[in-house]
């Protein structure tokens, strides 16, 4: 029974030294767990109000021009895949009395016959001004375009507004303002 005794503890102490001795192997892999990415949010484009007067007609109009961001529209996709939302334009023309004239909201569907189809599905209306009056008409900037803030990408167009409400729209072929004769003169072109 010693002898018994002697050799169990003799094979455990030889069992703990060569366990000691042997370097285990694991494969057990260790790495981060992945982190599901949130879809982004659409963006939104600052709204803005913007209340302006304007001679016309030989007196004195208020002319409201409001952008505001329209969940309600189709969501544009840029080629990056990010998503913006698409605006609406209401611009509110009153007479010196305080009475209403004009008063519609706007969206890029209403530039549809000045824009490609293609062009206006990638883009946004991006904003209007008062671009002034010219005879019985009153004229306002407009742009649709890239609505990522960085693109300087967009389609000028001029809406004009008759003495009797009517709106027309085309395209701005209009060049710059700046005046390039003078610099082509120094140029010796």
């Amino acid at each position: 029974m010693k002898f018994a005794s002697i050799l169990l503890t003799a094979t455990l102490i030889s069992f703990a030294f060569v366990s000691c001795n042997e370097k285990k192997q694991s494969t057990d892999i260790i790495t981060h767990k992945p982190v599901k990415k949130e879809p982004a949010h659409p963006t939104k484009m600052q709204d803005y109000e913007h209340p302006d007067n304007i001679e016309w007609l030989g007196k004195t109009y208020k002319v409201s021009i409001s952008r505001h961001s329209d969940t309600q529209l189709p969501l544009i996709v840029d080629e990056s895949g990010s998503k913006y939302y698409d605006n609406k334009i209401t611009v509110i023309v009153s007479r010196p009395d305080g009475t209403e004239f004009f008063n519609r909201t706007f969206t890029k569907d209403d530039f549809k016959s000045q824009i490609g189809e293609n062009y206006l599905s990638k883009s946004a209306l991006l904003g209007m001004v008062i671009d002034g009056a010219e005879g019985d008409n009153l004229k306002l900037a407009a742009s649709v375009g890239a609505p990522d803030v960085l693109s300087d990408e967009y389609v000028p167009l001029i809406i004009s507004i008759s003495r009797l409400g009517n709106v027309s729209i085309q395209k701005d072929n209009r060049l710059d303002s700046s005046d390039n004769s003078q610099e082509d003169e120094d140029d010796g072109v």
